[in-house]
């Protein structure tokens, strides 16, 4: 046999006991010498025009000091919810009113006295629609679940921001840093007796912890204010639309809620 054939038939035979069983050009191809050659340089691509409000919050940064800032004088100003309200309408310093937001702001639904305040972690789909915080499925269970422990009518119910992530997804820690002089300016003008945190994302923001909500869930724990003047205990529990996941995790977020209501209802020492 001619030694080049038996070579050409060994080669063959090892790449298709390797599993290569097609050959993609006709002609040999030097693959070593063409990349000796430099490839053509994609065209430059102009940024995108963005709007002025845009353009200020997507150069101010991660920390996004400037806008916090604003949020500290604007929420500052407001005298009553009313008032915080149009604040957080006007406001244009957080990335989720040009990015995820469709139609509006999403602020509270509640009573404005409230002794417990719910902070839940972002709007959704039906909340950017209906501009009100938990009304979608999730709410609804929520307000299931607030009905059963006695709390109807009992709660201010918001969020750690205040407008639509895109795709549903967590606030990050820099959305919910911008939004919250204005949570807890809300907290100020309720001044309720306690927080429920609904969520891992709003139990970390407010607590800022780092451990996940199965962790947290059902503890004690002390929020206070930026400025320290306000303290108040609260009690992170899981969301409502894990809940609808995760059935069988009822009993954790009920036995949560029944201990804050114990707490609550305790009468206060005189």
């Amino acid at each position: 046999m001619d030694p080049a054939f038996a070579s050409a038939e060994s080669l063959l035979a090892f790449w298709a006991d390797a599993g290569v069983d097609a050959m993609l050009l006709d002609e040999p191809f030097d693959r070593i010498e063409a990349g000796k050659i430099a490839p053509p340089r994609p065209p430059e691509r102009k940024p995108a025009t963005l709007a002025p409000a845009a353009r200020q919050v997507a150069n101010a940064g991660p920390d996004m000091s400037s806008a916090i800032l604003q949020a500290q004088e604007a929420a500052a100003a407001a005298q009553d919810l009313e008032q915080l309200k149009a604040a957080i309408e006007a406001f244009d310093g957080c990335p989720l009113k040009f990015e995820g937001a469709a139609r509006q702001s999403v602020f509270y639904r509640g009573a404005a006295d409230a002794p417990l305040v719910v902070v839940g972690e972002g709007p959704g789909q039906e909340e950017d629609l209906r501009g009100e915080p938990f009304v979608g499925r999730a709410g609804q269970l929520l307000d299931r679940m607030l009905a059963a422990a006695g709390l109807t009518g009992r709660t201010f119910i918001t969020n750690s921001v205040f407008w639509r992530p895109p795709g549903n997804r967590n606030p990050t820690p820099g959305e919910q840093a911008v939004c919250a002089p204005f949570l807890e300016r809300a907290i100020e003008l309720v001044n309720p007796k306690m927080l429920l945190l609904v969520g891992g994302p709003s139990a970390k923001s407010m607590l800022k912890r780092e451990e996940g909500i199965l962790s947290l869930r059902g503890r004690w724990f002390e929020w206070r204010s930026s400025d320290s003047r306000i303290e108040l205990p609260a009690m992170p529990t899981l969301h409502p639309a894990f809940l609808l996941r995760q059935p069988a995790a009822k009993k954790k977020a009920w036995s949560d809620l029944l201990t804050l209501t114990e707490r609550l209802d305790r009468p206060t020492r005189g």
